[in-house]
């Protein structure tokens, strides 16, 4: 893996009942524990195939086996490798949909979204977009509100997820350019300089919103199939 590109994995896991003992069994005990409390027979087995299959990407990039991975969390919760802290990863799942960012040395995080009216659009606005992207978004025509609202919405939710601190840091603390959304305006101060921040539209196909933040410069983000490691567990 090039340190300076960026890996994203993403697929569907709708219909990957077939690999659920193989997903299974690569879980470590405290996951396989989380897995069991989970009632709701749908919910169980995507996360199982979701922390299932980031073992397996994790596996392929160290060449060790997924069961031996070690998955620490940090302080506010985020995951990373205590043996290769120095390997950032991180991933997103909306539905049966699924991505996983992996890159050296930096830090990064990634959101995905369906696309999908929401009544409480224009509240959501108000309440998570700061001064300028309100602005932006209210002068867009109707047809576009949907789509954008979700652009904004995954630009800001990866980058929180890439500092560590969730949605508590504040989305409208984060405010992205409307007039060049891959630059932020403002992070939060204890985040660094908005200028060492890159944020990236994924396009993972119709009806889907996905992007990628992280902390410094990269040469380019590799789009991988989540399919082609199937055969690897």
């Amino acid at each position: 893996m090039n340190t300076n590109t960026i890996q994203i994995w993403y697929g569907d896991i709708a219909a990957e009942d077939a690999h659920y003992q193989s997903y299974w069994r690569v879980l470590d005990a405290a996951e396989q524990a989380h897995a069991v409390k989970i009632k709701n027979e749908l919910l169980h087995k995507r996360y199982v195939a979701v922390h299932g299959r980031l073992r397996t990407v994790l596996a392929q990039i160290l060449n060790e086996p997924p069961k031996k991975i070690r998955i620490s969390k940090a302080e506010h919760g985020k995951p990373y490798l205590a043996d290769n802290p120095q390997l950032a990863f991180n991933l997103s799942h909306s539905a049966s949909m699924m991505i996983i960012a992996v890159g050296w040395r930096c830090q990064l995080g990634v959101d995905v979204e369906l696309c999908k009216p929401r009544a409480n659009l224009a509240g959501l606005v108000d309440k998570c977009f700061a001064e300028e992207e309100v602005e932006y978004w209210r002068k867009l025509p109707g047809h576009q509100k949907i789509p954008e609202f979700y652009r904004f919405w995954t630009r800001k939710e990866a980058f929180v997820k890439a500092t560590g601190r969730g949605i508590g840091l504040g989305l409208d603390h984060c405010v992205i350019n409307p007039e060049n959304p891959v630059e932020f305006l403002r992070v939060p101060e204890s985040c660094g300089h908005a200028s060492a921040w890159r944020v990236l539209d994924l396009d993972l196909g119709a009806g889907v919103c996905s992007a990628l933040a992280v902390d410094r410069e990269f040469t380019g983000v590799r789009l991988m199939d989540l399919a082609t490691i199937l055969s690897k567990l």
